[in-house]
């Protein structure tokens, strides 16, 4: 082979290869591209993930929170309820022993 024809299988060589490096290259590229839309999808799920796991953590926190409420309301006044019954009740000790007093007084003054 002349001298002339291996330098332009050299460069048809070489154009090749670089072709093929071009092509490599922008394949790493769009690779690496479709990586990073893919890794902002992930990102994406996991907030939202996230988010929804909070949202029904805050519904479940409150509905307790709830429940705890009307268990003490209803506690209060199951108590209220036995105060005023014991209230009446002794009302009408209070009012005998009021009345023995003042007749025990009025009694002193006569």
């Amino acid at each position: 082979m002349a001298r002339p024809e291996v330098l332009d299988r050299v460069k048809e060589a070489e154009r090749e290869a670089d072709e093929i490096v071009e092509e490599a290259e922008a394949d790493r590229e769009e690779r690496i591209d479709e990586a990073r839309s893919r890794a902002e999808e992930i990102r994406e799920e996991a907030r939202e993930a996230a988010q929804d796991m909070k949202d029904e953590r805050l519904a479940e926190a409150r509905e307790e929170i709830e429940e705890e409420r009307e268990a003490i309301i209803a506690e209060g006044e199951a108590d209220r309820e036995k105060l005023q019954a014991r209230a009446r009740e002794r009302k009408e000790e209070a009012v005998e022993h009021v009345v023995d007093l003042f007749e025990e007084a009025v009694d002193a003054q006569t």
